[in-house]
């Protein structure tokens, strides 16, 4: 049985899809792009900006599961340009400081919205 997270702190679906859901005590939340929640707009700025933003939309959903980033066990980050993969790296490093979850990273030809980079993940109770 699954269970729909959601919450007001992070972008709303822009599709036919959940922010979360959790099943048997993984959590799987949906790709999160830049979009500051407040605005519904995408963050002003470049990779780093972006990386920043999609990180808080995912700590936002994780607390609303009742987690932290300390219990993601899987991430996949999808970026409009692998030049941009050091950048991202730097901020995304500053999130996952210890027991770092597995990972995977592909260079994509467009994202939603224009887009530099959009992250799913999947975390554990």
């Amino acid at each position: 049985m699954k269970k729909i997270i959601s919450t007001e702190n992070a972008p709303k679906a822009i599709g036919p899809y959940s922010q979360a859901n959790e099943a048997n005590g993984f959590i799987f939340i949906s790709g999160q792009v830049p979009i500051d929640p407040a605005t519904g707009k995408l963050v002003e700025g470049g990779i780093r900006e972006q990386t920043e933003q999609v990180l808080k939309n995912i700590r936002a959903i994780l607390e609303t599961a009742g987690l932290g980033f300390e219990h993601v066990v899987k991430c996949t980050c999808l970026l409009s340009d692998m030049d941009n993969f050091a950048a991202m790296n730097e901020v995304y490093a500053r999130y996952f400081t210890q027991n770092q979850p597995a990972r995977a990273a592909y260079g994509v030809v467009k994202l939603p919205l224009g887009a530099l980079i959009e992250i799913e993940c999947i975390a554990a109770r």
